[in-house]
């Protein structure tokens, strides 16, 4: 089936095949198309052009996109949207000055989470999680990754990371999945806390392998959490098994993360709130992608990824909305553009790059994902009428989005 997209005021995010992301002063230019026609052909980009030269509106479904753009679908590279319940009982707490430690040294945060989601069957918690995933659809999101790391048990772990199995098989949005056990310390392993690196890697990496289960490995590298050992240990434990290192490294302290990171290949650094020159230089050096996650810097009140340092020293960012349900409880990645314009002082451009073409790579989704490209997904979203691509930063708080289409097939 072929459908025809005509008279698009402008279509956004246009480039030839090839390209897996942009860096530095490249993430100023976001190509596009005015006057524009968009065809695809079943799951796929076919062509696009300029209507001036379209020669025939020959197609079974005619779209008529007068005075709206058409974007690709964001590509949000960090979610943890697989959870039990919610942490609203913190919200309070956050609000009275609690720290994120302070929070969790009185049993809430990740530690919270992890009780309510073993407590939660495993037909509950997809069901939980199918409506966040739905939602983030129609905020425009086209491909996700989500990562386990609420279990904090081998059970547990395993039925966070079946419940991203079944949304991959039951939802068009393409989705990759991250196994994190590594996320905090269960309570009973605080005074031993190798014993739960051992666990790690020795019991729930096999069982991750032996089911197929993930892409990706993470470790929430940080002072209080998982040493720059204890993370090293568990890259190459997990690298035996063909899993590709994504973590969360300087959200709080600069402790040698990133440089582990690099060092172990690691497909992307997150969060990076607290970055040093060091870090920038090892960064500099390597194929990883740096992700910056504004909404949590926004919700906790930390400072923010320092992207002009990042930009700025020739290095690519990609952007993502950390959803989770202690500090991004959002998956809306329109806001997340929006932040990254107005604290991060990103422009549109640069925010839309980091979260599109830039959240493919981070995610290995940017052969068919990220870009308005032939013979890519038609991953991609037409606005309602609006004047430019800045609208979508600018008006941060309204619902911009008319269509959403994935793999061709119209969502809403």
């Amino acid at each position: 089936m072929t459908t025809l997209f005509i008279h698009i005021q402008e279509l956004v995010q246009v480039r030839e095949p090839g390209i897996s992301y942009v860096s530095g002063l490249d993430m100023q230019t976001l190509p596009s198309l005015k006057k524009a026609f968009l065809l695809i052909e079943n799951e796929f980009i076919k062509d696009y052009g300029l209507m001036d030269n379209l020669s025939s509106f020959e197609a079974d479904i005619l779209v008529d996109c007068t005075g709206k753009l058409i974007l690709p679908s964001w590509c949000d590279s960090h979610t943890h949207i697989v959870f039990a319940g919610n942490r609203e009982s913190e919200f309070a707490d956050k609000i009275k000055g609690l720290t994120y430690e302070e929070i969790a040294q009185k049993g809430g945060g990740i530690l919270n989470s992890a009780k309510k989601l073993q407590d939660t069957s495993e037909t509950e918690l997809y069901e939980q999680s199918s409506k966040r995933l739905e939602e983030i659809v129609q905020l425009g999101t086209g491909a996700v990754e989500i990562k386990s790391g609420y279990g904090m048990e081998t059970e547990a772990e395993i039925k966070m990371l079946r419940v991203i199995r079944k949304l991959k098989e039951n939802y068009p949005i393409s989705i990759k999945a991250t196994f994190l056990g590594a996320h905090a310390f269960p309570q009973h392993y605080v005074s031993d806390k190798d014993a739960y690196v051992r666990l790690i890697t020795d019991e729930m990496l096999p069982l991750v392998h032996k089911e197929d289960l993930a892409d990706f490995v993470d470790v929430f590298c940080e002072k209080g959490y998982f040493s720059t050992e204890q993370t090293e240990i568990i890259l190459k434990a997990a690298k035996k098994y063909g899993l590709i290192p994504k973590i969360h490294v300087n959200q709080f302290y600069s402790i040698g993360g990133v440089a582990i990171g690099v060092a172990n290949k690691a497909l992307s650094v997150d969060h990076l709130e607290e970055l040093s020159d060091e870090d920038v230089q090892v960064l500099q050096n390597s194929k990883t992608m740096p992700i910056a996650l504004p909404s949590c810097s926004f919700y906790l009140r930390i400072p923010y990824t320092p992207a002009r340092k990042i930009i700025n020293a020739g290095l690519p960012l990609a952007l993502a909305s950390d959803y989770n349900p202690g500090s991004s409880p959002s998956g809306n990645m329109n806001f997340v553009v929006a932040l990254a314009c107005i604290q991060m002082k990103m422009t549109p451009e640069e925010a839309i790059n980091a979260a599109t073409i830039n959240g493919a790579y981070a995610i290995q989704l940017e052969k068919q994902v990220g870009s308005i490209t032939r013979g890519k997904w038609a991953n991609f979203f037409i606005t309602k009428p609006i004047p430019s691509y800045g609208f979508i930063p600018y008006a941060f708080g309204s619902q911009l989005i008319e269509q959403v289409y994935l793999k061709g097939i119209l969502i809403q």
